[in-house]
């Protein structure tokens, strides 16, 4: 056998393998630091050149793309990583986002088994005066979440947001925001709408106006929101207040915890402006 070249970029290598198939010519890879491509056949060698030239010096063109569909294979040699469930979710958050989701999963499942009210009893926001001092409830009423739609949708976000903000701008900083936020938009919902609420949203609607303007103001922070993810945000609260979903929705805590992470983004960004 002779090894007729190596390639970085394990799909390139593939795709010119995958042509010189379709011209009858068979070649082999072998992964090694690069992907090393190897001709059995010696009289085809000159063959196998002109083409590699051929296709160095346009990779891109359609039909080696043509080729990879109508002769590859999945028995080419090639392996690509996987990165089963857990371990992407693991990989892409700090250890206070995984603790938070954590807890959210536990007190979903309690609920489950108990009962809301059972579990409210314990985590809601001060329903009676004498509750004032139970100073645990102005943050673990973000714990509550009364249906499999709500805890997913309100996960999903935190993982996908918070996640990314943890591990560029540490541990500290999404906390201080959770603590925020959650008080904050708690309060406000609590005079709204009376005691009985719960869900991550408001601190979820946080981390969307912090991450989106952070990223607006300061790129180099290495977070940011799509300025559509962020229209939809914004949107949603709107048909909330307008009650055009018929869902019993937190509008109050949405609508406050957009404005302490907008809040919160700002003033960090000014400081960040001051000591450039």
């Amino acid at each position: 056998m002779i090894m007729i070249t190596s390639f970085a970029n394990p799909r390139v290598a593939q795709a010119f393998v995958d042509y010189m198939a379709t011209q009858g010519v068979i070649l082999t890879i072998q992964q090694h630091t690069q992907s090393d491509i190897w001709l059995a056949d010696d009289s085809q060698l000159s063959r196998v050149h002109r083409e590699l030239e051929q296709f160095l010096a346009n990779p891109g063109d359609p039909r080696y793309l043509a080729a990879s569909w109508s002769a590859g294979d999945t028995s080419s040699g090639l392996s690509y990583q996987r990165y089963p469930f857990l371990a992407t979710i693991r990989q892409k958050a700090g250890p206070f986002t995984l603790a938070t989701i954590a807890a959210c999963v536990l007190v979903w499942l309690a609920m489950q088994v108990f009962g809301d009210r059972s579990v409210m009893v314990w985590l809601a926001w001060p329903y009676d005066e004498s509750l004032r001092y139970e100073f645990w409830r102005y943050f673990s009423h973000a714990l509550l979440h009364f249906s499999l739609l709500h805890i997913t949708f309100n996960l999903l976000w935190w993982w996908y947001l918070g996640g990314p903000l943890e591990k560029r701008l540490g541990s500290g900083k999404l906390i201080t925001l959770t603590i925020i936020s959650a008080l904050l938009s708690g309060y406000v919902q609590a005079k709204f709408s009376g005691p009985l609420f719960g869900g991550l949203s408001g601190t979820v609607y946080a981390l969307m106006g912090y991450v989106w303007l952070r990223g607006e103001r300061d790129p180099e922070s290495g977070i940011f929101m799509q300025r559509g993810l962020m229209v939809f945000a914004v949107l949603w609260i709107v048909l909330g207040f307008f009650d055009i979903l018929g869902l019993a929705i937190a509008n109050a805590a949405h609508l406050t915890g957009l404005l302490v992470g907008l809040a919160m983004a700002l003033v960090d960004t000014l400081h960040a402006r001051k000591r450039t």
